[in-house]
C-alpha cells in the first residue's frame, strides 16, 4: 500500500493533493481495529454558523467492540459497509450488516461490536465540535473510562 505526500515549497508537508483536495489522514489504531478520517471541514463561521463534517472509516476487528460512549457536540451517521456485528443506540439494539445504517443523535449513548468477520462502518460526523476529545466512555472492555471528557 502506497501513502500519498505532499510538501510545500519549503519542503514542509502538505494536507492537500496538488488539486488542493484534502489527502485523508494515516490510519489510527486502536485496541479494538483502526479508524481514517477520508475528509474532515471545519465549522463554519457566520453568518452561515453551519456545523461541520468529518468522513471517517472504521473497522473493528472480529469478535471486538469500540466502548459504549457519548459525544457532547457531534452526531454520528454509520452505514456498515462490510461483516456482520450488532449496533447499539440508547436502549435499541440491531443486527448490522451491510447496508444497515444507524443515526446516533448529539449525547446519545452508542456502541457498535463485530461478529467473527469484523465490521466495516462508514461514519458521518456532523457538529459544532469534531474532536476526538469529544467523548465520554460509560463502558470500555480496554480500561479507558476515566472521569473526564478527555479520555482517549
Amino acid at each position: 500500500m502506497s501513502v500519498l505526500s505532499f510538501t510545500t515549497a519549503n519542503g514542509s508537508p502538505d494536507n492537500h493533493d496538488p488539486f488542493g483536495s484534502p489527502v485523508p489522514a494515516l490510519r489510527v489504531e486502536r485496541p479494538w481495529g483502526w479508524f481514517e478520517t477520508l475528509v474532515s471541514v471545519p465549522p463554519a463561521s457566520p453568518p452561515d454558523g453551519g456545523g461541520g463534517y468529518a468522513v471517517k472509516r472504521l473497522w473493528i476487528s472480529p469478535r471486538c467492540r469500540i466502548s459504549l460512549q457519548r459525544h457532547h457536540h457531534r452526531s454520528e451517521h454509520w452505514v456498515v459497509v462490510s461483516g456482520h456485528g450488532e449496533l447499539e443506540c440508547g436502549d435499541e439494539t440491531i443486527a448490522a450488516q451491510p447496508g444497515t445504517t444507524l443515526f446516533v443523535p448529539v449525547g446519545a449513548i452508542h456502541r457498535a461490536s463485530a461478529g467473527a468477520d469484523g465490521l466495516l462502518i462508514v461514519e458521518v460526523q456532523r457538529g459544532d465540535e469534531l474532536r476526538e476529545d469529544d467523548i465520554e466512555r460509560v463502558e470500555d472492555d480496554y480500561g479507558r473510562v476515566v472521569s473526564c471528557l478527555n479520555n482517549l
